[in-house]
């Protein structure tokens, strides 16, 4: 008990957001965040490492926007479920509209997965395809770095596993949070979509992961809700279709038309995104989950400890959102 009142204020904050449903009468000091007078944690300023499957849903695309305006220390972006190669080039376009052409691209590995690219034709021709070495390029991010990097997976965990295999040591330096998983998915049938596309990589990376502390996981159960999508009546939209709208303005627009053509646009991964900032609106606790052999996610006294999202003030999340793509 004595060491309690000796605590950090950040370190005391950050315990309070892991903890569980139990201790409800903290929530005002988890949803203030941290006491502005220490200062920003060292994790704060840390490398990011973004994995994405951009090229699908357009909320890759916001969340990359979002990160490249916010994040100065944003350095490298890996593609995941690689659809030939284009979707590096995607990514490398659209950063370079949002005034990031700094921030290295690297095509990561091709899952045959067919379904559900929308922005073809969208890139021009000049930009060339993207080097396609993530384990080289992650490795480049660590030469010299003394602490850890974020690393925040929008996408399939394809790469991160490849990272394991093959860099293990850098893996173990990482800060994860990833977009994917659910308790209770809206098809009971089959995993989460970042989960389903590459079942092997979570089944393995999962117990790894928490050896270097429980990942961070913002689960499809709270990213799946209608207030956190984006439609043709929300604000965003509307400045993406007016006159003057910025060159990736022009981008995310034709991107949310061709998706929602079919589908809704939620924000999945700019959530997580946020999450990853230690935007402090997203409520996790510590949760045993196990996979079955398909990646679908159940919690078990014997799992894997995993830090999961159970909540998140949305209408707070969508005025960030609005204010970081403003």
């Amino acid at each position: 008990m004595g060491e309690d009142s000796e605590m950090d204020p950040v370190e005391e904050w950050m315990a309070l957001a892991w903890v569980d449903e139990t201790f409800e009468e903290f929530d005002p000091l988890m949803v203030g965040g941290p006491p502005p007078a220490v200062g920003v944690p060292a994790i704060a300023r840390a490398p990011m490492i973004v994995d994405t499957d951009a090229g699908g849903d357009p909320d890759d695309s916001v969340a990359l926007v979002v990160a490249a305006r916010l994040v100065p220390e944003l350095v490298l972006v890996v593609t995941s479920d690689e659809y030939g190669g284009e979707r590096a080039r995607f990514v490398r376009w659209l950063l370079d509209l949002a005034g990031r052409s700094d921030v290295r691209v690297v095509a990561g590995g091709d899952l045959g997965n067919r379904r559900g690219f929308v922005v073809g034709g969208m890139c021009p021709a000049d930009v060339p395809p993207q080097e396609s070495d993530v384990v080289a390029a992650v490795s480049e991010v660590f030469e010299g770095l003394e602490g850890r990097a974020r690393w925040v997976g929008i996408g399939p965990l394809s790469n991160l596993a490849t990272l394991q295999r093959e860099r293990p040591e850098l893996v173990a330096r990482m800060v994860v949070t990833q977009m994917g998983g659910a308790i209770n998915y809206r098809n009971p049938a089959r995993a989460e979509h970042n989960f389903r596309a590459d079942p092997d990589a979570v089944i393995g990376m999962l117990p790894t992961l928490e050896r270097w502390g429980p990942p961070t996981f913002v689960l499809s159960d709270v990213t799946f809700n209608p207030a956190i999508e984006i439609t043709a009546e929300s604000l965003l939209y509307k400045r993406w279709t007016a006159p003057d709208a910025r060159p990736w303005e022009r981008v995310l627009r034709e991107h949310f038309d061709r998706w929602t053509a079919k589908y809704p646009a939620m924000q999945h991964d700019a959530l997580t995104l946020a999450a990853a900032l230690l935007w402090p609106g997203v409520r996790f606790v510590r949760e045993r989950v196990a996979l079955d052999s398909i990646a679908r996610m159940t919690p078990s006294a014997d799992g894997v400890e995993i830090a999961m999202s159970v909540s998140a003030d949305y209408s707070a999340f969508m005025a960030w959102l609005e204010k970081a793509l403003s």
